[in-house]
């Protein structure tokens, strides 16, 4: 049966909320077959698919193609998108024409953008046409280069206040459920039981309402990069350069391809092509 945003609502507090990326249709079509609760298509992609170095130079015509590859893979689960940077930083008229865009073209059922009191009135915005918005504190990866790294946000008295307050602006103005990313655990508690709408922690402790993470770390491919807070769940990398190995060894070997490999044509229609030519 096909995942809506009630899954959000419906499991807060009760039961853990499940969330992964995803950028490409053939895993979509694996995680389709799991019990997964929702993807996003996470402007992450920058980092995990393009291989730069932060997420900034991801496009929305990036996330559109990426997200029309999933949306076709992922047919039941729900679908969220994130807006990349400066697609809504800067007008309300701007982010709903953008979001607009994504949610039309793509298929995305809901969009995701970081930050809190600068863009609260962006999100009214795209509550009020009507697209679902999740929003996205702590460590916001669009913000690199404000917080000079990717360090923990939080810790401080007066960042952590803000992050609180931020969050129950988000809940105020309409979005449906908040990402918090890379903040101490008990903040991320208390966030959570001062909440109506459900949290999903990224690096910020069991207490949310439920976990995301990016595939490529959940699975083992992103060989050199494994922050503090990602468990790998299986090493698809290794088993990936082992079935590499086996399949050069094989060709050196003449074993591949093997009879069960190839196509076949008589003996006669051979004889008669060597007379020809």
């Amino acid at each position: 049966m096909k995942n809506s945003i009630n899954i959000f609502s419906e499991k807060k507090s009760k039961e853990k909320i499940s969330m992964v990326t995803c950028y490409d249709y053939s895993t979509a079509v694996l995680l389709n077959d799991t019990d997964i609760d929702s993807i996003l298509v996470g402007d992450s992609l920058g980092m995990a698919f393009q291989g730069n170095d932060d997420t900034l130079s991801v496009t929305i015509d990036d996330i559109i193609y990426h997200t029309k590859a999933v949306k076709k893979g992922a047919k039941d689960k729900f679908i969220v998108s994130d807006m990349p940077f400066l697609s809504f930083q800067i007008s309300p008229e701007e982010t709903v024409k953008n979001a607009g865009r994504l949610i039309k073209e793509s298929g995305a059922e809901a969009v995701k953008v970081e930050g809190g009191v600068e863009i609260i009135d962006e999100i009214k915005a795209l509550v009020r046409a009507k697209i679902p918005v999740m929003g996205h504190l702590g460590l916001t990866p669009q913000s690199v280069n404000v917080f000079g790294g990717f360090k923990v946000q939080g810790r401080s008295l007066d960042n952590a206040r803000k992050i609180i307050k931020d969050a129950l602006l988000l809940q105020e103005a309409g979005a449906f459920a908040i990402t918090l990313e890379c903040i101490p655990e008990k903040l991320a508690k208390l966030i959570t039981e001062k909440l109506e709408i459900p949290t999903i922690g990224i690096g910020s402790g069991k207490h949310t309402d439920g976990q995301v993470l990016v595939i490529t770390d959940l699975i083992g491919v992103c060989q050199n990069f494994k922050p503090k807070f990602v468990k790998q769940f299986v090493n698809v990398g290794e088993s990936i350069k082992i079935g590499v190995s086996s399949y050069i060894e094989e060709i050196n070997n003449l074993k591949f391809p093997g009879e069960s490999n190839v196509f076949s044509i008589s003996d006669d229609t051979i004889e008669i092509l060597k007379g020809e030519f």
